[in-house]
């Protein structure tokens, strides 16, 4: 199996005055087409930073990463840009969906960029929306919406380019227990059709659902293992 993220002594270093502080110590680490993995860490552990790499939100120090085969480091800001849009799907902790924006269209938002066509948008967006069980609900505005359905619309959004990754950044953090459980269903199901998700998580009954968890902490990390899933 080819692998979709390949990372090699990543490190990352920030400077704060005459200080510098080295969140990556030189991580590295593989991920498959088709696995489910969770990052996990406390604050500080580096797994934040590591995830904006991840997401071409950020360049390493040293060190090299593999997206889909493309070498991101020495990529432009308008071709990380590109390869955002066209490679990665990102759902976040706070939705980040469009208040004043019908569901349809937030869902639509990768593919304006991308340059598409209004009647293809849509058709690719109330797809999207259909695999994440909306049906229906495509002319509601979020404010309309309970929490698990915004992030429901999030998933859809970053599904709707077909991206080698879905990166979900605390994607139950601020959904009740019960929703929470709804929504890693749903990643799993995603899961199983291959879709490949990176899933950075600090809480271990979220990270059960992945079935390869890697442990960060002080910018190392600490154990990278197998897991039995929660179905």
């Amino acid at each position: 199996m080819s692998s979709v993220i390949s990372l090699t002594g990543i490190r990352r270093v920030f400077s704060m005055g005459d200080q510098q502080f080295e969140a990556l110590k030189g991580i590295s680490f593989s991920v498959d087409a088709g696995e489910f993995v969770a990052i996990m860490g406390a604050s500080g552990s580096g797994k934040s930073t590591c995830m904006n790499i991840l997401g071409c939100l950020d360049l390493p120090t040293a060190g090299s990463y593999l997206l889909d085969g493309l070498d991101v480091g020495g990529m432009t800001p308008n071709q990380l840009a590109d390869i955002r849009n066209k490679k990665l799907g990102f759902v976040f902790q706070g939705f980040n969906l469009l208040a004043r924006t019908p569901a349809v269209e937030n869902v639509e938002l990768p593919l304006v960029y991308a340059g598409l066509h209004s009647k293809e948008r849509r058709q690719k967006a109330l797809s999207a929306m259909e695999q994440v069980g909306l049906s229906g609900k495509e002319n509601n505005h979020p404010s309309q919406l309970s929490g698990g359905q915004q992030q429901r619309v999030a998933i859809a959004r970053a599904l709707v380019n077909n991206p080698a990754v879905i990166l979900a950044d605390e994607p139950t953090g601020n959904l009740d227990s019960s929703t929470s459980n709804e929504i890693m269903g749903l990643f799993t199901a995603l899961n199983r059709q291959g879709i490949t998700i990176i899933m950075v998580t600090h809480e271990h009954d979220v990270a059960a659902y992945a079935g390869r968890q890697i442990t960060f902490k002080d910018g190392s990390i600490i154990s990278d293992s197998q897991t039995k899933r929660t179905s």
